[in-house]
């Protein structure tokens, strides 16, 4: 399954969740869900957003976790 890998991202950078839910607009329970996989759903706006905020690459952003999706 595809997910965002914000948690590394923000280790990396040396970035909060605070951080992240002020630069998205966002609240801790969008954030939280991102992080954890359980997002369905994301905007190409949101995806540009956090390119250029972590200044990295799309496959640096997104990883296999290797378990199929549940229908």
């Amino acid at each position: 399954m595809v997910k965002l890998n914000l948690e590394e991202l923000l280790l990396k950078n040396g970035r909060s969740r605070y951080w992240l839910v002020t630069q998205l607009e966002s609240n801790y329970t969008v954030i939280n869900r991102m992080i954890h996989g359980e997002t369905t759903a994301i905007s190409f706006s949101t995806i540009e957003k956090l390119l250029r905020l972590f200044n990295c690459r799309i496959d640096e952003l997104f990883v296999d976790d290797g378990k199929k999706a549940s229908r």
